[in-house]
């Protein structure tokens, strides 16, 4: 098939011509990233993490109606920090003599068999820290999604998944897209109450905000549902019972060795043959089973979205930052998860601050979006 126009990426001037990023790029780039994150709770870099992502979504955000969504996951993101923090308040534990007294809550006793867990009493300034702390991780996690969800269609995904992983594809790319349909929804029902003028407040509002919400996500759902029907969704091509038993066997023993090869690479004591071989067994197993199961799901692709040097830069830049900070290269792995015992200001380690940096170059080796094409009247 020709390739499609738009896989150009600059013009006879030398300019990058507007087109949409492979969403596939955009996925390897914001794991890679959350997988980063994961590896530090120093709040600097985390909040560092958060500027990134900011920037590269204001820079490389399409005109979807999905796209200006990010701000809600930053909303979720507080509330899960707020969360964590007040969970830490009220079940107080930990508190030693040299900590910072804040404040009090009243003091609930519990029983013997509930010994470990003590609910009230004093809050210290360290234990309110690293709980912010530890939310503040799990927040930039979510804000990464956050941002693969904003700056990538998940449906174009499904047509670049392996034939084998169609039908899981499509549950995948389903419950994916539920944040974009749900931002997208929240915006066409408050665009709506504010034409109408509405002022309700409260509950009242709440409530008619949530009903149309649903109202509009069941109908989106079903008809994605006949959609799904009318494109002939379920119909594979002749298999025999021979292959499918060879694909199921090549899948399990594949899968097993990615496992055991997990665990060698995690576990220092285990025997050599456990880490890398064996990841690179299952690895080849894996890739079997998927040719050979991909061969009785028919299915073709009008115009496959390119995958040329600005994808390999984008998704490279976030699997960068990840090595990074796994190798502990240049830096005391110290510093990437600082104590508040006793409170001191955490340290800025200059590599994985340059790892994280560079993934933010992603907001420029990407080319810049597509323009809304929007219909003209005669």
């Amino acid at each position: 098939m020709e390739a499609s126009p738009a896989a150009a990426v600059s013009d006879s001037g030398g300019r990058r011509l507007p087109r949409t990023l492979h969403p596939v790029a955009w996925w390897v780039w914001a794991l890679a990233l959350a997988t980063a994150v994961s590896r530090t709770d120093n709040p600097l870099l985390l909040f560092l993490v958060l500027a990134v992502l900011g920037y590269v979504v204001t820079a490389r955000r399409t005109q979807a109606p999905w796209a200006r969504g990010f701000k809600y996951y930053l909303y979720l993101a507080l509330t899960v920090v707020a969360i964590r923090i007040l969970f830490r308040a009220v079940f107080a534990t930990g508190i030693t003599p040299r900590d910072h007294f804040l404040f009090s809550l009243p003091h609930i006793p519990t029983p013997d068999w509930y010994a470990g867990i003590r609910i009230g009493g004093p809050v210290s300034l360290e234990a309110l820290l690293s709980s912010a702390t530890d939310g503040l991780r799990l927040a930039c996690m979510m804000c990464c999604i956050g941002a693969a969800n904003t700056l990538a269609n998940p449906k174009r995904a499904l047509r670049v998944l392996p034939g084998a992983l169609y039908e899981l594809g499509v549950a995948v790319t389903v419950a994916i897209s539920v944040a974009p349909q749900l931002v997208q929804s929240v915006q066409r029902v408050a665009r709506a109450k504010k034409l109408r003028a509405t002022r309700t407040r409260g509950m009242r509002a709440l409530r008619g905000i949530v009903v149309p919400v649903l109202e509009d996500a069941l109908e989106r759902s079903l008809r994605l549902a006949a959609a799904m029907d009318s494109r002939g969704y379920g119909r594979t091509g002749t298999a025999t019972r021979r292959s499918r038993r060879v694909t199921g066997a090549l899948m399990l023993l594949g899968m097993c060795g990615l496992c055991a090869g997990a665990y060698g690479l995690l576990d220092a004591t285990a025997p050599a043959l456990l880490g890398l071989p064996a990841m690179g067994a299952g690895a080849v197993l894996c890739v079997a089973g998927l040719r050979l199961g991909g061969r009785r799901v028919t299915r073709t692709v009008y115009r496959p979205d390119p995958w040329a040097l600005p994808e390999w830069a984008v998704a490279g830049s976030g699997v960068l930052s990840a090595v990074l900070l796994f190798s502990n290269l240049g830096y005391d792995p110290a510093q990437l998860n600082p104590t508040y015992y006793p409170l001191t200001w955490p340290d800025l380690p200059l590599v994985p601050t340059a790892a994280i940096l560079f993934a933010g170059a992603a907001g420029f080796l990407a080319p810049p979006p597509s323009p809304a094409q929007r219909a003209t009247t005669p």
